[in-house]
């Protein structure tokens, strides 16, 4: 089922440990993994201090873009919950100077109002 969630745009949560080894370089000293989602080889990570998108490219993920969101620059957010026929929720998520928002699609099993409250502590 993970592969299916996967391949129609769902993430699923991660261990965190896991999640903090594969980008340890990318971390400060002060820095720690919290929450992790992953979606296929994509993952959103969020630590005690920024939100890190990472969107692996190419065929087999070598190459790959880390995109790193302080929490003061997250203007606003919004979720989107799943419904009994919609089998996805979804996180929007505005940084200051972008119009457009973050939109990132999770499965029904996982507990968007969760990765909201973690969003929510750090950016309220």
């Amino acid at each position: 089922m993970a592969l299916f969630d996967g391949m129609m745009g769902n993430a699923s949560e991660v261990d965190a440990k896991k999640a903090e080894k594969e980008i340890e370089e990318l971390l400060t000293r002060q820095e720690n993994v919290e929450h992790a989602y992953k979606l296929i080889r994509d993952m959103m990570i969020f630590t005690n201090k920024r939100l890190i998108l990472i969107d692996k490219q190419g065929v087999r993920g070598k190459k790959a873009e880390y995109q790193s969101i302080p929490y003061k620059n997250i203007t606003r957010f919004s979720v989107e919950t799943a419904g009994t026929f919609d089998l996805e929720a979804e996180l929007n998520i505005w940084v200051s100077g972008s119009g457009e928002p973050v939109t990132k699609t999770f499965n029904k099993q996982l507990n968007i109002y969760k990765v909201q409250s973690v969003l929510a502590e750090y950016v309220c």
